[in-house]
């Protein structure tokens, strides 16, 4: 990766101290920019404006929730192959396969650590 090019990471989440948190635990890391989005809907603007190379996002939001989001995102030939994480307080097995069957990369049950989430995304973006 060229140092001048830092990477974008998109943070979907309707809980305004969860979503402080993990932008919070993403700001240690200086390849890094971090955006915020509130729920799925906003997600969408966001991405159309920009590109991410990594999503973090939760289930649980109103109108376009975490896995919906997922769905669309793989259906988009931009978004195929980026990395999404989800993070939720969804803990049952089921749950966990259908996001990853869906596309997602991760699946983290609340609560969280930030240390946890700093070093999984490190981990997926290779920084």
């Amino acid at each position: 990766m060229s140092e001048s090019r830092k990477l974008n990471a998109l943070v979907v989440e309707d809980s305004p101290p969860m979503r402080k948190m993990i932008v919070f635990a993403l700001s240690r890391v200086r390849e890094l920019s971090v955006v915020e989005a509130d729920d799925g809907v906003e997600a969408l603007r966001k991405i159309a404006q920009q590109s991410f190379d990594i999503i973090i996002t939760d289930i649980n939001m109103p109108i376009l929730d975490g896995l919906k989001l997922v769905k669309r995102l793989r259906a988009d030939e931009n978004y195929k192959e980026v990395p999404i994480v989800i993070i939720t307080t969804e803990g049952a097995e089921e749950d966990r396969q259908r996001a990853l069957a869906l596309g997602a990369n991760a699946y983290i049950t609340k609560p969280i650590q930030a240390p946890q989430v700093l070093s999984l995304v490190r981990e997926i973006l290779d920084i």
